[in-house]
């Protein structure tokens, strides 16, 4: 069995990770254009906008999640937003988009955030019992958080 590997993103992964971030725009019903995909994720990373973590199996990037920062003004502190998360069709079923939850969380936590969330549409039945299955919490929206 194939162990993934994850890590933060640098700019020499952008041809990598873009077609999957063009996928995950495809998902969500957008038109296919990798070179955007790549400016958008070259301008966040360039101007520390968000981080982008990558998961690696076999020494390909099969996965990647983007997190930005947001703050709590009730807590008086960070959180994150875990916008985005795909996972290549070939490595679904390993634990990949798993990992990159408990990666998030961990980098969250290691960041000294007060938290971490994300949304997904209710429709998104695999993607939701996914965050259920790893610990995150739905509240009667559409948002998951999970304790860091």
């Amino acid at each position: 069995m194939t162990d993934t590997l994850l890590r933060r993103a640098t700019p020499d992964d952008l041809d990598a990770v873009a077609p999957l971030f063009d996928a995950y725009r495809r998902f969500y019903s957008q038109p296919g254009d990798v070179p955007r995909a790549r400016a958008f994720l070259r301008e966040r990373m360039d101007n520390g906008e968000s981080v982008v973590l990558v998961a690696q199996r076999d020494g390909d990037i099969v996965g990647f999640t983007q997190l930005y920062p947001i703050f709590s003004s009730v807590r008086t502190a960070r959180t994150w937003l875990l916008n985005d998360l795909f996972v290549a069709e070939g490595a679904r079923r390993h634990g990949v988009a798993k990992a990159l939850l408990d990666g998030a969380a961990d980098f969250a936590r290691e960041q000294g955030a007060a938290g971490l969330m994300l949304e997904t549409t209710r429709d998104n039945a695999p993607a939701r019992a996914l965050y259920r299955a790893a610990g995150w919490h739905e509240d009667d929206t559409q948002w998951y958080s999970v304790n860091v």
